[in-house]
C-alpha cells in the first residue's frame, strides 16, 4: 500500500535527523579529546588530584603552571592542587584525601624517593591510577604507579661536565688546576641524586679536584649560606657546580659580594658557575651576561604528557613505565658549539642579546 505524501515527508526528516546525530556524535571531536575519555559514572569532567612538592625554585612554579593550564575546567578537567611545602607527610595525607574523594587519576610529584609503599598500594586499592613526574619514587613494587614522566638528571649532569671539559681543553686549563665545589639539591630527591652522581663519575673521570658538597636544596637563600660556608673553608675554588638555577643565582651573589668575578676565564682569577633547568629569566640573563657559564636544561612543562599518559589509558592502552625528556644545552659562548656523549652529538644553544628570544620558557 503506498503512503501519501505528508507521511513520507516525515520519514525523510526523520532519516535526516538520525543521520546529523550521528555525524555529530563522529565529528564533533577528534579521537584524543577529553569528551571521549570521560568515565566512572559519566562524570561531567574528568577529576585529577595533583600533590605537588613544593616552590623552591622556578622550575616548580612553571610545573605547576603547566598542569594547570591543561588540567583546567574549559579543558573538561577538575583539578584538585595541594602544595605539599617541601614536607612528605603533607603529600601522603594530600594522596589519601585524593583516594576518599574517589579522583579518577592522581598524579604526583614527590618530595624524596623513599616512603611511598603504603599510600600507593592504598590508591591501587582503590584502582586509581598513580603518574609520577619529575623525581621519581623508590618502591618495593613497581605495579604502585602507573608510569613517570621526567629527566634523566645524571645524564643532564654528565652533559654539563662534558661541556665543561671541551672548554677547558679548548683552553688549554689541565685537569689538576680545576678545584670544583658541588652545591647539591634536596638531599635523597632524584635530582639530587642525579645530578651528585653524574658530577662525580665525571670528575672523577677527568681527575678534577673535587673540593667540596654541599646541600643547597634547590634554593637561593640555601645556597648562599652553602657558598659563605666554602670561601670561609676554601681559598681556591675556580669552578661551582650548581644542581639548579636559583642556586646559581645565590651563589653569584655571595662571590661577588666577597669580591670576586663569575666568568668562564678561570685562568685569569675568574669562577665559572655552572647550573641547571634554564627556566629562570634572571638564570638565562646572567647567562648572556656571561657570570654563568653553561646551564644543563631541566624541561618543567609536563602538562601536555600527563595529560597525553591518561588519554592512553583511558582508552586502554598501556603507556611506557619511564618516559624521558629530551632536553638542551644552554651556554653564553660559542666556544663549544657541540659534545659527543655515549656516542650521540648534543648541539649547544648559544644565547646571547641577539637570540635571546629563542628561549624556550
Amino acid at each position: 500500500m503506498m503512503m501519501d505524501r505528508p507521511s513520507v515527508k516525515i520519514i525523510y526528516i526523520m532519516i535526516i535527523a538520525s543521520l546529523c546525530c550521528l555525524m555529530a556524535a563522529c565529528g564533533g571531536k577528534d579521537a584524543g579529546a577529553v569528551s571521549d575519555i570521560k568515565e566512572k559514572g559519566g562524570k561531567e569532567r574528568i577529576v585529577v588530584g595533583f600533590s605537588q612538592l613544593g616552590a623552591e625554585s622556578d622550575w616548580r612554579s612553571a610545573n605547576t603552571e603547566s598542569m594547570k593550564s591543561v588540567f583546567s575546567k574549559e579543558n573538561g578537567y577538575e583539578l584538585i592542587f595541594d602544595d605539599a611545602q617541601q614536607k612528605q607527610t603533607n603529600q601522603i595525607t594530600a594522596i589519601r584525601s585524593f583516594i576518599q574523594q574517589d579522583v579518577d587519576y592522581i598524579v604526583l610529584a614527590p618530595v624524596t624517593e623513599t616512603g611511598w609503599d603504603t599510600v600507593l598500594s592504598e590508591a591501587k586499592e582503590a584502582g586509581i591510577p598513580v603518574i609520577i613526574v619529575d623525581r621519581q619514587v623508590d618502591v618495593s613494587d613497581e605495579s604502585l604507579f602507573t608510569c613517570w614522566v621526567g629527566s634523566d638528571f645524571e645524564l643532564e649532569a654528565r652533559k654539563v661536565c662534558m661541556w665543561m671539559s671541551y672548554f677547558f681543553n679548548k683552553k688549554g686549563i689541565k685537569s689538576e688546576d680545576v678545584h670544583i665545589v658541588d652545591i647539591q639539591g634536596t638531599i635523597g630527591s632524584t635530582a639530587q641524586i642525579g645530578r651528585t652522581k653524574g658530577f662525580d663519575d665525571m670528575a672523577n673521570l677527568y681527575g678534577w679536584d673535587v673540593v667540596a658538597h654541599e646541600p643547597g636544596d634547590f634554593t637561593k637563600s640555601k645556597a648562599k649560606e652553602a657558598m659563605f660556608a666554602i670561601l670561609r673553608n676554601y681559598d681556591n675554588v675556580n669552578v661551582v657546580f650548581c644542581e639548579n638555577d636559583n642556586e646559581a643565582l645565590g651563589v653569584i651573589e655571595v662571590l661577588e659580594a666577597s669580591g670576586k668575578k663569575c666568568g668562564s676565564d678561570i685562568t685569569n682569577g675568574e669562577i665559572m658557575v655552572v647550573s641547571f633547568d634554564g627556566v629562570n629569566k634572571a638564570a638565562v640573563s646572567s647567562l648572556v651576561a656571561g657570570k654563568i657559564s653553561c646551564i644543563g636544561e631541566c624541561n618543567p612543562l609536563h602538562g601536555p604528557r600527563v595529560e597525553s599518559i591518561i588519554r592512553k589509558l583511558a582508552r586502554g592502552q598501556e603507556p611506557y613505565k619511564y618516559q624521558y625528556v629530551n632536553e638542551k644545552i644552554f651556554a653564553g659562548t660559542s666556544a663549544v658549539p657541540s659534545i659527543m656523549l655515549g656516542g650521540k652529538e648534543y648541539k649547544v644553544t648559544v644565547f646571547n642579546e641577539e637570540t635571546l628570544y629563542e628561549w624556550p620558557y
